[in-house]
């Protein structure tokens, strides 16, 4: 089984049937999303054993995100329930599909989650990220998730997602970041993330370099590998001693890019465990042609994600 851990939310996105005039505010509609429940929806769709570890409001958004969970095949046991309201996110979808967020999130039931005791016997893999990395009490728990799970033996998968709206010290999070990467096996984060986080300035954009000597000093620290999305230009891993692959991206028609680094977070997860490298052990054992192979898989389940509006990650048959 593997357990995602972190934030479930309502996504608001504009209404591409309601046009908004000068006069009038834009027509919204509610989506299921958070990073880590996107993560865990495609998971499911995937066929992979899957397990949501959060706290999720009692409140319709609440039920209505769990049915979605169900609707996945995704294992509730581990999912915490409050009488706090459901985390809200506005999105900006940009003219080129890209999304911006605005967070709704004090008080909010996601930001009490409590360390569970264990985890189920039989979990090989744990993954987490976005705003539950971020957001206090609830992300000293996660963190202490992480690093418990990885000191016995759990295959851990961290995609940060950066929200900097909600960052208030960008320098303490890089450091709290850094002292991740020890409990880490596989790390995803777009260009744009490691730009940030690397602190080049305007991202990744024009600081490849910066990014570059960045993430092989992130690579030392403990990851087996670093996997950089790159929008529509594909994917690069990255592993210890200089190797590195990349694919290109498949070309769609994008509606938006909501949950597409989500979708990819689930297809590594699922690609990697079918070469039976769950594991630092096995990832560090993989070639060229399997990385290939586990890329082009996510870049095909990212492509479909971005052809459809929200987060709808592509279901197996999809992908045969």
């Amino acid at each position: 089984m593997i357990v995602v851990a972190g934030e479930a939310l309502i996504d608001l996105v504009p209404s591409p049937q309601v046009p908004c005039g000068n006069d009038q505010l834009p027509a919204l509609l509610p989506r299921r999303g958070g990073g880590p429940y996107n993560t865990a929806v495609a998971l499911g769709r995937l066929g992979s054993p899957t397990a949501f570890c959060s706290r999720v409001s009692a409140d319709a958004f609440g039920e209505a995100l769990l049915d979605g969970l169900r609707a996945g095949g995704v294992d509730l046991a581990l999912v915490q329930r409050g009488d706090e309201p459901t985390t809200l996110a506005v999105a900006d979808i940009g003219a080129d599909g890209s999304a911006g967020y605005g967070f709704y999130v004090e008080g909010t039931a996601d930001r009490l989650f409590a360390l569970p005791s264990a985890l189920p016997d039989g979990v090989r893999a744990l993954s987490l990220g976005t705003c539950s990395l971020v957001l206090e009490p609830g992300a000293s728990a996660y963190e202490d998730l992480l690093r418990r799970e990885a000191a016995r033996g759990v295959f851990t998968a961290l995609d940060p997602n950066v929200r900097p709206g909600l960052i208030p010290d960008a320098d303490a999070y890089r450091a709290r970041f850094r002292s991740w990467l020890p409990s880490v096996a596989l790390l995803k984060l777009s260009e744009e993330d490691a730009g940030w986080l690397a602190g080049a300035a305007g991202g990744a954009d024009g600081c490849g370099d910066a990014v570059a000597v960045a993430a092989r000093e992130w690579l030392d620290a403990g990851p087996a590998a670093i996997v950089l999305t790159r929008g529509g230009e594909g994917l690069t891993v990255l592993t210890p001693g200089g190797g590195e692959v990349s694919v290109p991206g498949r070309r769609v028609e994008v509606v938006d890019t909501i949950g597409a680094g989500d979708t990819v977070n689930a297809a590594l997860l699922h690609r990697l465990d079918a070469h039976d490298a769950l594991s630092r052990e096995a990832v560090a054992a993989l070639g060229p042609d399997d990385w290939r192979d586990i890329l082009g898989f996510a870049a095909r389940a990212a492509a479909v994600t971005c052809s459809r509006a929200g987060a709808e990650p592509p279901y197996a048959t999809e992908l045969d």
